[in-house]
């Protein structure tokens, strides 16, 4: 029998494997106490209310103890998560949209970083981060959500075509309809 102290060292995709061949929540306890926090971190930006994101940070881990055995390893756990994560999130914004879209904001210092080799839209790249975060609160849940894991979470194409289940070609034109989609809207608000 495998010591608690050798569990922890379980790669995530090793334990997902063990917590799915025996439905373990022992296991999952594990799985749990690693990426609990980003979990409630991603829920909180979108639900912007501490009550709202412990509850869909719950919501989330009963959903992926359900799922888990759909995760296929084809990228990495926390790849996997990101998408499982924000598609949640993107759901209770679209539920919601009535009562809620106008609270809703993410964490968009990290946007700074985008690369100019990834975007050779320098409209894009030279936004203002304060501004850039009103304009993407104009644009649908979807279009932020990749351009957040492509930009905030620094998300390959290649990781996220294994999340997101769609083809390398459909990746890429939804970024850049994404992207075209904000530039559009952030040029409205702001040089209009």
């Amino acid at each position: 029998m495998k010591t608690l102290k050798n569990i922890n060292k379980l790669s995530d995709e090793d334990l997902v494997k063990a917590i799915v061949k025996n439905n373990d929540t022992l296991l999952f306890e594990i799985l749990y106490d690693r990426y609990s926090h980003l979990v409630y971190n991603k829920c909180y930006g979108f639900a912007k209310d501490e009550d709202e994101a412990k509850d869909l940070t719950q919501d989330v881990f009963l959903k992926l103890f359900v799922k888990l055995a759909s995760f296929k390893g084809t990228s990495k756990f926390s790849t996997w998560l990101y998408a499982f994560t924000y598609n949640h999130c993107v759901n209770f914004v679209t539920r919601n949209t009535a009562k809620k879209f106008e609270k809703q904001a993410v964490d968009y210092a990290d946007i700074e970083n985008v690369s100019e080799e990834d975007d050779d839209d320098n409209s894009f790249v030279n936004m203002k981060v304060e501004q850039l975060k009103v304009a993407l609160e104009e644009i649908s849940p979807d279009e932020k959500m990749i351009l957040l894991l492509k930009y905030q979470d620094g998300l390959s194409i290649k990781d996220l075509v294994s999340a997101l289940g769609i083809g390398e070609s459909a990746v890429k034109m939804r970024i850049k309809r994404a992207k075209d989609k904000l530039i559009t809207v952030y040029n409205e608000l702001y040089n209009g």
